[in-house]
This record gives C-alpha cells, sequence and structure tokens, in this order.
C-alpha cells in the first residue's frame, strides 16, 4: 500500500475557491491551503523524483515552493478580462532539464481539479522550427510514430493525440501523405481524465507513474525529433 498524498479535502477547498475567489477569503484560509493543497503536492513532486528518474532522467521533479514544478495558484491577469486573482485547479509540469523554465517544450502535466483531472504529456504549442523537425521526423521514421501513437499500451491509456490542428497540410509537407493529419497538428499531446477517486487513493503515485510509462515512447520520440535527450 503506498502513501496517500491527496485526499478529498484538496477538492473541497478548490470548490471553496471556487465559489469564494476573492483575496480576502484566500488570506483567511491560507493555513488551510498550505495543509491540505500546497504541503501534499509539494511531497508528492519530491517523492516522484525517483520513479521519473527511472522513467527518463532528463525530467525533473522540483520541489520547490516557487519556481519549480508545482504551478503558481495566482492568476495572471495582467492580460485578462477575467480579473479573479486565484487559479481554481493544481498544475504540475515535470519539465525537460534542457528547458526548465518553457512550457513549450516537452513535459509532463498533472491536472487536479474537481471532476476535471488528468495526466498529460507531450509537446504543447511548439515553435515553429521545432513542429517542422517534428513533422520531418514523423516523415523519416513513419513506423516508429505509429508504434510511439497508436499502439495498444499508449491508446489503452490515452486514447488519441489531442491538441489543436492546422486547417490545411503544413508547407513542404505532401497533401497526400498518409499521415498527414498527424503532420496537420499544432500540438502534439495525450491526455487521460483521473477519478477524484484515483487521484485521492494510497497508490496513486504508482497509478501516475504507470501512466507516464505508457507515454514514454512518445516522448522519447517527440525529445529525439528535436535533438533533447530522453
Amino acid at each position: 500500500m503506498g502513501r496517500r498524498y491527496f485526499t478529498p479535502r484538496l477538492f473541497a477547498f478548490l470548490r471553496e475557491l471556487a465559489d469564494n475567489n476573492e483575496r480576502d477569503w484566500f488570506k483567511a484560509n491560507q493555513d488551510r491551503f498550505e495543509e491540505v493543497v500546497r504541503r501534499p503536492a509539494l511531497d508528492f513532486i519530491e517523492d516522484f523524483s525517483e520513479p521519473l528518474y527511472k522513467i527518463s532522467k532528463h525530467f525533473t521533479a522540483d520541489a520547490r515552493k516557487v519556481g519549480g514544478s508545482l504551478f503558481r495558484i495566482q492568476r495572471d491577469t495582467r492580460f485578462s478580462k477575467d480579473k479573479t486573482p486565484y487559479k481554481t485547479h493544481v498544475g504540475i509540469h515535470f519539465r525537460h532539464v534542457a528547458t526548465s523554465d518553457d512550457v513549450h517544450a516537452p513535459g509532463l502535466y498533472l491536472h487536479l481539479e474537481p471532476s476535471a483531472s488528468l495526466a498529460a504529456i507531450g509537446l504543447w504549442r511548439p515553435s515553429a522550427d521545432h513542429a517542422g523537425n517534428i513533422r520531418q521526423f514523423i516523415v523519416d521514421h513513419p513506423d516508429r510514430w505509429r508504434r510511439a501513437s497508436r499502439s495498444r499500451p499508449f491508446t489503452s491509456v490515452y486514447g488519441s493525440l489531442s491538441g489543436q490542428s492546422l486547417k490545411r497540410p503544413p508547407r513542404g509537407f505532401c497533401p497526400d501523405h498518409p499521415l498527414i493529419e498527424d503532420l496537420k497538428l499544432r500540438d502534439f499531446t495525450a491526455s487521460t481524465r483521473l477519478r477524484q477517486a484515483e487521484v485521492t487513493a494510497a497508490g496513486f503515485m504508482d497509478t501516475y507513474a504507470t501512466t507516464v510509462k505508457a507515454g514514454a515512447p512518445l516522448m522519447r520520440f517527440l525529445c529525439e525529433a528535436i535533438s533533447l535527450g530522453f
């Protein structure tokens, strides 16, 4: 039996925060936030470093309160019409060591939110150069791409790739290519929903590690396509 990191109290806090998304309420509940949200999340990140290293030594589990794997609860409202000050979910991002401060890089993402928790992998909205490199790598290694994105171990967990696509074939690639829908992808990502009962179970660390392992071939493919180690 593994350690239990997250409890229903985390999700209760997030529900109440959604109903009371204001600074005075959060300040009054700061100690509760630390106890049921931030401390368990940082403990999970710290303890996940060992199983993560066994999957890939090129991704980091950084348990710092600020600037690490745990996203800030505070929202950046500078350019948003929505001025509510706090996020109503917990976001954890295990980043590649070569791009530790960049969300547009290969990464593993854990999202905890009432009725909307998920685990995601891949590369979200890569630069034009990186997107081009990935597309060319798919063309050069089609069988390996199919194994990474369509094998039963992958699809049984993630289903299929998700994210946005270009409306037209990317420039320089044959519109009749058998993998043209893959080549049109703007996001090379996949995700799987998580039930609250899974997240709050004592074995969630193992559950999450198994989920990440199922996506490891895709992560390896994406990293190699843009000349990063896996």
